[in-house]
Protein backbone atom coordinates (compact mmCIF):
# COMPACT_ATOMS: atom_id res chain seq x y z
CA UNK A 1 0.00 0.00 0.00
CA UNK A 2 0.97 3.30 -0.90
CA UNK A 3 1.97 6.20 1.49
CA UNK A 4 -0.76 8.44 -0.10
CA UNK A 5 -2.91 5.73 0.16
CA UNK A 6 -2.73 4.72 3.47
CA UNK A 7 -2.86 8.60 4.83
CA UNK A 8 -6.34 9.02 2.96
CA UNK A 9 -7.51 5.47 4.30
CA UNK A 10 -6.33 7.15 7.51
CA UNK A 11 -8.10 10.19 7.07
CA UNK A 12 -11.26 8.47 6.11
CA UNK A 13 -11.37 6.69 9.18
CA UNK A 14 -10.59 9.58 11.23
CA UNK A 15 -13.39 11.18 9.95
CA UNK A 16 -15.37 8.56 9.78
CA UNK A 17 -18.84 9.84 10.32
CA UNK A 18 -18.71 12.45 7.37
CA UNK A 19 -17.02 9.72 5.55
CA UNK A 20 -20.24 7.39 6.14
CA UNK A 21 -22.73 10.34 5.09
CA UNK A 22 -20.88 10.94 1.86
CA UNK A 23 -20.85 7.58 1.12
CA UNK A 24 -24.57 7.09 1.91
CA UNK A 25 -25.57 10.19 0.02
CA UNK A 26 -22.99 8.74 -3.18
CA UNK A 27 -24.60 5.43 -2.62
CA UNK A 28 -28.56 7.11 -2.23
CA UNK A 29 -27.78 9.15 -5.67
CA UNK A 30 -26.62 6.61 -7.79
CA UNK A 31 -29.58 4.29 -6.60
CA UNK A 32 -32.01 6.87 -7.17
CA UNK A 33 -30.55 7.18 -10.71
CA UNK A 34 -30.19 3.50 -11.35
CA UNK A 35 -33.93 2.24 -10.12
CA UNK A 36 -35.31 5.46 -12.31
CA UNK A 37 -33.58 4.64 -15.46
CA UNK A 38 -34.25 0.68 -15.22
CA UNK A 39 -37.99 1.44 -14.28
CA UNK A 40 -38.56 4.16 -17.04
CA UNK A 41 -37.19 2.07 -19.35
CA UNK A 42 -39.83 -0.51 -18.30
CA UNK A 43 -42.13 1.82 -18.55
CA UNK A 44 -41.65 2.46 -21.94
CA UNK A 45 -41.57 -1.22 -22.90
CA UNK A 46 -44.77 -1.57 -21.11
CA UNK A 47 -46.10 1.42 -23.22
CA UNK A 48 -44.52 0.05 -26.17
CA UNK A 49 -46.34 -3.69 -25.74
CA UNK A 50 -49.87 -2.17 -24.35
CA UNK A 51 -49.89 0.08 -27.69
CA UNK A 52 -48.64 -3.03 -29.69
CA UNK A 53 -51.75 -4.83 -28.52
CA UNK A 54 -54.08 -2.77 -29.48
CA UNK A 55 -54.36 -3.77 -32.90
CA UNK A 56 -52.50 -3.12 -36.41
CA UNK A 57 -53.58 0.06 -37.79
CA UNK A 58 -51.89 -0.29 -41.13
CA UNK A 59 -54.00 -2.01 -44.34
CA UNK A 60 -51.30 -2.42 -47.55
CA UNK A 61 -53.64 -2.65 -49.92
CA UNK A 62 -53.75 -3.78 -54.22
CA UNK A 63 -53.12 -0.45 -55.98
CA UNK A 64 -56.34 -0.73 -57.86
CA UNK A 65 -58.48 -1.44 -54.97
CA UNK A 66 -61.68 0.22 -54.83
CA UNK A 67 -62.07 2.31 -51.37
CA UNK A 68 -66.04 2.28 -51.52
CA UNK A 69 -66.10 -1.80 -52.42
CA UNK A 70 -63.49 -2.35 -49.65
CA UNK A 71 -65.53 -0.58 -46.67
CA UNK A 72 -68.44 -2.37 -47.67
CA UNK A 73 -67.14 -5.81 -47.44
CA UNK A 74 -64.72 -5.22 -45.23
CA UNK A 75 -62.11 -6.86 -47.16
CA UNK A 76 -60.32 -6.10 -50.84
CA UNK A 77 -61.04 -8.17 -53.73
CA UNK A 78 -57.88 -7.30 -55.78
CA UNK A 79 -55.25 -9.21 -54.63
CA UNK A 80 -51.41 -8.52 -53.92
CA UNK A 81 -48.58 -11.76 -54.35
CA UNK A 82 -47.83 -13.43 -51.34
CA UNK A 83 -43.77 -12.35 -52.14
CA UNK A 84 -44.73 -8.54 -51.59
CA UNK A 85 -44.78 -9.00 -47.46
CA UNK A 86 -41.22 -10.42 -47.80
CA UNK A 87 -40.31 -7.40 -50.27
CA UNK A 88 -41.83 -5.22 -47.74
CA UNK A 89 -39.92 -6.14 -45.04
CA UNK A 90 -36.90 -5.70 -46.95
CA UNK A 91 -37.09 -2.39 -47.69
CA UNK A 92 -38.76 -1.70 -44.30
CA UNK A 93 -34.70 -1.93 -43.12
CA UNK A 94 -33.84 0.92 -45.35
CA UNK A 95 -36.94 3.08 -44.79
CA UNK A 96 -38.64 2.20 -41.62
CA UNK A 97 -41.86 2.81 -41.09
CA UNK A 98 -43.95 -0.11 -40.51
CA UNK A 99 -43.35 -3.59 -38.59
CA UNK A 100 -45.03 -6.77 -37.69
CA UNK A 101 -46.38 -7.03 -41.35
CA UNK A 102 -48.78 -10.19 -41.58
CA UNK A 103 -49.81 -11.36 -44.85
CA UNK A 104 -53.78 -11.93 -45.01
CA UNK A 105 -56.04 -13.44 -47.25
CA UNK A 106 -59.53 -13.25 -46.85
CA UNK A 107 -63.02 -14.01 -48.60
CA UNK A 108 -66.55 -14.93 -47.75
CA UNK A 109 -67.04 -18.99 -48.33
CA UNK A 110 -69.39 -21.29 -47.50
CA UNK A 111 -68.93 -24.59 -45.08
CA UNK A 112 -71.67 -27.15 -44.46
CA UNK A 113 -73.77 -25.04 -45.53
CA UNK A 114 -72.99 -21.92 -43.29
CA UNK A 115 -71.91 -18.64 -44.48
CA UNK A 116 -68.62 -17.44 -43.02
CA UNK A 117 -65.67 -14.97 -43.42
CA UNK A 118 -62.04 -17.33 -43.81
CA UNK A 119 -59.53 -15.59 -42.75
CA UNK A 120 -55.47 -16.80 -43.78
CA UNK A 121 -52.77 -15.86 -41.78
CA UNK A 122 -49.35 -15.77 -42.18
CA UNK A 123 -46.58 -15.81 -40.48
CA UNK A 124 -45.27 -12.21 -39.24
CA UNK A 125 -42.50 -10.72 -41.42
CA UNK A 126 -39.64 -8.58 -39.43
CA UNK A 127 -36.96 -6.07 -41.43
CA UNK A 128 -33.60 -7.31 -41.53
CA UNK A 129 -32.05 -7.45 -38.49
CA UNK A 130 -34.96 -6.97 -35.88
CA UNK A 131 -36.33 -8.99 -33.12
CA UNK A 132 -40.31 -8.52 -32.92
CA UNK A 133 -42.73 -10.82 -31.62
CA UNK A 134 -45.49 -11.71 -33.87
CA UNK A 135 -49.03 -10.14 -32.80
CA UNK A 136 -51.79 -12.32 -32.10
CA UNK A 137 -51.73 -15.86 -32.67
CA UNK A 138 -50.16 -17.76 -34.65
CA UNK A 139 -51.80 -20.96 -36.96
CA UNK A 140 -50.19 -23.95 -37.56
CA UNK A 141 -51.05 -25.34 -40.81
CA UNK A 142 -54.17 -28.01 -41.21
CA UNK A 143 -55.50 -25.83 -37.84
CA UNK A 144 -58.37 -23.50 -37.54
CA UNK A 145 -59.51 -21.31 -35.03
CA UNK A 146 -62.93 -20.67 -35.34
CA UNK A 147 -64.91 -18.01 -34.31
CA UNK A 148 -67.89 -18.59 -31.38
CA UNK A 149 -71.31 -18.18 -33.69
CA UNK A 150 -69.61 -20.49 -36.29
CA UNK A 151 -68.67 -22.77 -33.89
CA UNK A 152 -71.97 -23.47 -32.69
CA UNK A 153 -73.45 -23.12 -36.06
CA UNK A 154 -71.09 -26.40 -37.05
CA UNK A 155 -71.16 -28.12 -34.16
CA UNK A 156 -67.52 -28.23 -33.49
CA UNK A 157 -65.33 -28.16 -30.54
CA UNK A 158 -61.78 -28.49 -30.35
CA UNK A 159 -60.38 -30.85 -31.34
CA UNK A 160 -63.15 -31.61 -33.80
CA UNK A 161 -62.07 -32.14 -37.82
CA UNK A 162 -64.27 -30.24 -40.44
CA UNK A 163 -64.18 -29.87 -44.01
CA UNK A 164 -63.38 -26.75 -45.75
CA UNK A 165 -63.22 -26.81 -49.75
CA UNK A 166 -61.82 -30.18 -49.88
CA UNK A 167 -59.29 -29.30 -46.98
CA UNK A 168 -59.82 -31.39 -43.57
CA UNK A 169 -58.91 -28.81 -40.61
CA UNK A 170 -58.90 -29.80 -37.13
CA UNK A 171 -60.35 -27.32 -34.47
CA UNK A 172 -57.18 -26.08 -32.51
CA UNK A 173 -59.20 -23.52 -30.67
CA UNK A 174 -63.12 -22.04 -30.41
CA UNK A 175 -62.82 -18.41 -30.00
CA UNK A 176 -64.52 -16.19 -27.56
CA UNK A 177 -67.67 -14.47 -28.09
CA UNK A 178 -66.63 -11.07 -29.48
CA UNK A 179 -69.42 -9.39 -30.67
CA UNK A 180 -68.23 -8.73 -33.55
CA UNK A 181 -67.93 -10.49 -37.08
CA UNK A 182 -64.88 -12.51 -35.80
CA UNK A 183 -67.95 -14.83 -33.97
CA UNK A 184 -68.57 -16.03 -37.90
CA UNK A 185 -64.92 -15.83 -38.57
CA UNK A 186 -62.65 -19.09 -39.64
CA UNK A 187 -59.22 -18.58 -39.04
CA UNK A 188 -56.34 -20.91 -41.48
CA UNK A 189 -53.44 -20.88 -42.25
CA UNK A 190 -52.61 -19.12 -44.94
CA UNK A 191 -51.62 -21.75 -47.53
CA UNK A 192 -54.77 -23.33 -46.05
CA UNK A 193 -56.93 -20.44 -46.92
CA UNK A 194 -54.65 -20.36 -50.92
CA UNK A 195 -55.98 -23.90 -51.51
CA UNK A 196 -59.49 -23.52 -50.23
CA UNK A 197 -60.11 -20.47 -52.13
CA UNK A 198 -58.01 -21.66 -55.01
CA UNK A 199 -55.61 -18.61 -54.96
CA UNK A 200 -52.10 -19.61 -54.90
CA UNK A 201 -49.52 -17.44 -54.07
CA UNK A 202 -51.55 -14.47 -53.36
CA UNK A 203 -52.83 -12.38 -50.51
CA UNK A 204 -55.86 -10.00 -50.12
CA UNK A 205 -53.30 -7.33 -47.90
CA UNK A 206 -50.28 -6.65 -45.88
CA UNK A 207 -51.60 -5.62 -41.98
CA UNK A 208 -48.97 -3.80 -40.40
CA UNK A 209 -48.19 -1.52 -37.32
CA UNK A 210 -46.68 2.51 -38.42
CA UNK A 211 -43.70 2.85 -36.20
CA UNK A 212 -43.70 6.97 -36.70
CA UNK A 213 -45.55 7.37 -33.86
CA UNK A 214 -47.75 10.56 -35.29
CA UNK A 215 -50.82 11.81 -34.48
CA UNK A 216 -52.75 12.85 -36.85
CA UNK A 217 -51.78 16.78 -36.51
CA UNK A 218 -48.13 15.49 -37.23
CA UNK A 219 -49.96 13.97 -40.20
CA UNK A 220 -47.60 10.72 -40.57
CA UNK A 221 -49.56 9.64 -43.45
CA UNK A 222 -47.21 11.43 -46.63
CA UNK A 223 -44.11 9.94 -44.54
CA UNK A 224 -45.78 6.29 -44.84
CA UNK A 225 -46.98 6.78 -48.26
CA UNK A 226 -43.57 8.07 -49.57
CA UNK A 227 -41.63 4.71 -48.23
CA UNK A 228 -44.59 2.28 -49.15
CA UNK A 229 -43.88 3.86 -52.94
CA UNK A 230 -40.45 3.12 -53.10
CA UNK A 231 -40.24 -0.72 -52.02
CA UNK A 232 -44.23 -1.65 -53.28
CA UNK A 233 -45.22 0.77 -56.11
CA UNK A 234 -48.27 -1.69 -56.86
CA UNK A 235 -49.47 -1.17 -53.04
CA UNK A 236 -51.94 1.50 -51.32
CA UNK A 237 -52.24 1.88 -47.80
CA UNK A 238 -55.02 3.05 -45.60
CA UNK A 239 -54.87 4.02 -41.94
CA UNK A 240 -56.88 3.11 -39.02
CA UNK A 241 -56.94 6.96 -37.99
CA UNK A 242 -58.14 6.65 -34.48
CA UNK A 243 -56.21 3.75 -33.52
CA UNK A 244 -53.18 5.04 -34.87
CA UNK A 245 -53.72 8.37 -32.76
CA UNK A 246 -54.45 6.19 -29.81
CA UNK A 247 -50.94 4.50 -30.10
CA UNK A 248 -48.78 7.75 -30.95
CA UNK A 249 -50.22 9.31 -27.91
CA UNK A 250 -49.59 7.17 -25.63
CA UNK A 251 -46.31 6.53 -26.59
CA UNK A 252 -45.25 10.00 -27.13
CA UNK A 253 -46.65 10.92 -23.28
CA UNK A 254 -44.44 7.69 -22.24
CA UNK A 255 -41.19 9.10 -24.18
CA UNK A 256 -42.12 12.58 -22.32
CA UNK A 257 -42.25 11.12 -19.10
CA UNK A 258 -38.54 9.33 -19.73
CA UNK A 259 -37.00 12.73 -20.99
CA UNK A 260 -38.40 14.23 -18.03
CA UNK A 261 -37.90 12.14 -15.31
CA UNK A 262 -33.80 10.95 -16.29
CA UNK A 263 -32.31 14.13 -16.06
CA UNK A 264 -34.53 15.78 -13.54
CA UNK A 265 -33.04 12.40 -11.10
CA UNK A 266 -29.77 13.35 -12.24
CA UNK A 267 -30.03 17.20 -11.40
CA UNK A 268 -31.45 15.74 -7.90
CA UNK A 269 -28.75 13.39 -7.21
CA UNK A 270 -25.60 16.09 -8.40
CA UNK A 271 -27.13 18.68 -6.64
CA UNK A 272 -27.27 16.56 -3.37
CA UNK A 273 -23.66 14.65 -3.56
CA UNK A 274 -22.33 18.64 -4.12
CA UNK A 275 -24.01 19.91 -0.98
CA UNK A 276 -22.96 16.78 1.20
CA UNK A 277 -19.60 17.12 0.17
CA UNK A 278 -19.72 20.85 0.46
CA UNK A 279 -21.01 20.77 4.14
CA UNK A 280 -18.31 17.56 4.68
CA UNK A 281 -15.47 20.33 4.09
CA UNK A 282 -16.72 23.89 5.70
CA UNK A 283 -17.22 21.77 8.79
CA UNK A 284 -13.53 20.75 8.77
CA UNK A 285 -12.08 24.80 8.22
CA UNK A 286 -10.48 24.54 11.35
CA UNK A 287 -8.65 21.01 10.91
CA UNK A 288 -7.36 22.46 7.55
CA UNK A 289 -6.74 25.35 9.43
CA UNK A 290 -4.31 23.73 11.74
CA UNK A 291 -2.84 21.32 9.11
CA UNK A 292 -1.77 23.80 7.56
CA UNK A 293 -0.25 25.87 10.68
CA UNK A 294 1.70 22.54 11.40
CA UNK A 295 3.07 22.59 7.67
CA UNK A 296 1.06 19.99 5.89
CA UNK A 297 1.42 21.82 1.93
CA UNK A 298 -1.82 22.63 0.56
CA UNK A 299 -1.28 19.91 -1.87
CA UNK A 300 -1.33 17.30 0.16
CA UNK A 301 -4.31 18.42 1.90
CA UNK A 302 -6.36 18.56 -1.54
CA UNK A 303 -4.87 15.23 -2.17
CA UNK A 304 -6.48 13.85 0.88
CA UNK A 305 -9.66 14.91 0.53
CA UNK A 306 -9.86 14.38 -3.45
CA UNK A 307 -8.67 10.71 -3.07
CA UNK A 308 -11.37 10.11 -0.14
CA UNK A 309 -14.03 11.17 -2.47
CA UNK A 310 -12.87 9.12 -5.28
CA UNK A 311 -12.49 5.70 -3.18
CA UNK A 312 -16.51 7.15 -1.48
CA UNK A 313 -17.55 7.43 -5.52
CA UNK A 314 -15.88 4.59 -6.63
CA UNK A 315 -17.83 2.24 -3.71
CA UNK A 316 -20.67 4.39 -3.18
CA UNK A 317 -21.00 4.18 -6.93
CA UNK A 318 -21.07 0.17 -6.96
CA UNK A 319 -23.33 -0.06 -3.85
CA UNK A 320 -25.97 2.66 -5.31
CA UNK A 321 -26.04 0.75 -8.76
CA UNK A 322 -26.59 -2.92 -6.73
CA UNK A 323 -29.19 -1.26 -4.09
CA UNK A 324 -31.14 0.64 -7.32
CA UNK A 325 -30.65 -2.81 -9.10
CA UNK A 326 -32.03 -4.64 -6.74
CA UNK A 327 -35.28 -1.91 -5.93
CA UNK A 328 -36.07 -2.07 -9.67
CA UNK A 329 -35.99 -5.62 -9.85
CA UNK A 330 -38.21 -6.74 -6.47
CA UNK A 331 -40.74 -3.64 -7.09
CA UNK A 332 -40.45 -3.55 -10.87
CA UNK A 333 -42.70 -6.49 -12.06
CA UNK A 334 -45.71 -5.24 -9.82
CA UNK A 335 -45.33 -2.62 -12.15
CA UNK A 336 -45.47 -3.27 -15.60
CA UNK A 337 -46.81 -6.70 -15.38
CA UNK A 338 -46.65 -7.06 -19.36
CA UNK A 339 -43.18 -6.80 -19.94
CA UNK A 340 -41.88 -7.92 -16.35
CA UNK A 341 -39.77 -10.84 -17.68
CA UNK A 342 -37.85 -8.28 -19.80
CA UNK A 343 -36.71 -6.26 -16.39
CA UNK A 344 -33.40 -7.37 -15.91
CA UNK A 345 -29.72 -5.75 -14.52
CA UNK A 346 -28.62 -3.10 -17.30
CA UNK A 347 -24.93 -3.78 -17.00
CA UNK A 348 -24.12 -0.64 -19.40
CA UNK A 349 -25.11 1.58 -16.48
CA UNK A 350 -22.62 -0.10 -14.32
CA UNK A 351 -19.58 1.51 -15.74
CA UNK A 352 -21.15 5.31 -15.44
CA UNK A 353 -21.60 4.60 -11.90
CA UNK A 354 -18.56 3.10 -10.79
CA UNK A 355 -16.70 5.40 -13.68
CA UNK A 356 -18.45 8.88 -13.12
CA UNK A 357 -19.47 8.99 -9.61
CA UNK A 358 -15.69 9.04 -8.28
CA UNK A 359 -15.42 11.82 -11.10
CA UNK A 360 -18.00 13.75 -9.51
CA UNK A 361 -17.33 13.34 -6.03
CA UNK A 362 -14.15 14.79 -6.32
CA UNK A 363 -15.58 17.67 -8.69
CA UNK A 364 -17.76 18.14 -5.96
CA UNK A 365 -14.83 18.21 -3.14
CA UNK A 366 -12.80 20.27 -5.10
CA UNK A 367 -14.57 23.96 -5.14
CA UNK A 368 -14.74 23.76 -1.34
CA UNK A 369 -11.76 21.89 -0.50
CA UNK A 370 -9.95 24.33 -2.58
CA UNK A 371 -11.82 27.46 -0.88
CA UNK A 372 -10.51 26.52 2.60
CA UNK A 373 -7.02 25.26 1.43
CA UNK A 374 -6.43 28.73 -0.49
CA UNK A 375 -7.43 30.72 3.34
CA UNK A 376 -4.69 31.81 5.77
CA UNK A 377 -4.62 29.47 8.75
CA UNK A 378 -4.81 31.78 10.86
CA UNK A 379 -7.76 33.29 9.88
CA UNK A 380 -9.03 29.80 9.63
CA UNK A 381 -8.11 29.14 13.14
CA UNK A 382 -9.69 32.73 14.41
CA UNK A 383 -12.85 32.58 12.79
CA UNK A 384 -13.83 29.05 13.65
CA UNK A 385 -12.87 29.32 17.54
Amino acid sequence: MTPILRHILCEGWHSRLHASLGLLGLTGAVALLTAVSLLTAAAERETRRVVRDLGFNLRILAKETDPERFFLDGYPENTLPADAVTRLAAGAGTFITFNHLTPVLERRTRIAGHDCLLTGLGDTVVGPGEKKQPMGFRILPGTAHVGSVLAERLGVKAGALLEAGGRSLRVERVLVEAGTEDDVRLYTALPDAQAILRLPGRISEIKAIDCLCLTAEQDPLPKIREALSRVLPEARVLQMRTLADARAKQRQSSERVRAFAVPTTLLVAALWILVLMGINVRQRRAEIGLWRALGLGSARIAVLFLGKAVLLGGLGGLLGWTLGTVVALRWGPGLFPVTAGSLAADLSLLLPAVGLTPLFAAVATFLPAMMAVAQDPAETLRSDS
